[in-house]
């Protein structure tokens, strides 16, 4: 397979009827089954479009898995380790279940936190511990992280490194170059509609706003 000059990376967070109270303004990335329907047809069968989930919602086996499946597509799915087997959350066995339908786990660090101005303690825990719980949960080296809230700094980025963290996906929109180790991704949102998709996947965004996503892409790395 050739590999494309540049990615599309999707993130999806809940799907269908919330099955637990929402936090403010998570109710923007949850979108509906056919919406999520809708977005999977049109990816269906492209190399260059990357499938990936955040926070641990029971929705990623209720509703994603199965319509995955249906079109063998594979997905991404960044864990909050500490909030696993909560209500609405995903449990150990939908963890495995994810496992052995061929999907991939990344950490989404411990408790769905900003990390911009963590401690060392809260730091360890978010980007060391969260790690080793996955890696034992699901029997390999989990080593991919998804930027809660799409918050970071190079203070962030540093502890990243430090950590041995060999991807960052971020919440910063646009296409990403494939082997980039920073990737940014796009989040499905509540009024995601046809037109949203076509611009998303295929549209090419004038000169002035990608030089305005590269500056704030930018600002983010060097900023304290």
């Amino acid at each position: 397979m050739v590999t494309p000059a540049s990615v599309v990376n999707l993130t999806v967070h809940g799907i269908g009827p919330a099955p637990r109270p929402l936090d403010p303004d998570e109710d923007g990335t949850w979108v509906g089954t056919d919406q999520f329907e809708r977005v999977l047809d049109a990816v269906a069968g492209r190399g260059d479009v990357v499938i990936t989930f955040d926070d641990g919602n029971a929705s990623d086996v209720e509703i994603a898995l199965p319509r995955l499946v249906e079109r063998n597509l594979t997905a991404e799915f960044f864990l909050p380790a500490g909030l696993l087997c909560q209500p609405g959350r995903l449990d150990h066995e939908g963890v495995r279940e994810l496992l052995r339908a061929g999907m991939s786990i990344g950490s989404h660090g411990w408790a769905h936190i900003n990390w911009r101005g963590l401690d060392d303690r809260q730091a360890k825990r978010e980007m060391v511990e969260a790690h080793q719980v996955l890696d034992e949960l699901t029997g390999h080296r989990v080593s991919r992280v998804a930027v809660p809230f799409g918050a970071y700094d190079r203070h962030v980025l540093r502890r990243l490194r430090q950590a041995r963290v060999t991807r960052v996906y971020t919440s910063d929109g646009g296409r990403a170059r494939p082997g980039s180790w920073l990737q940014p991704r796009n989040s499905l949102r509540r009024d995601l509609d046809a037109a949203w998709i076509n611009r998303v996947l295929d549209g090419v965004p004038p000169l002035p706003v990608r030089a305005k996503k590269l500056a704030a892409r930018a600002i983010k790395r060097i900023r304290g």
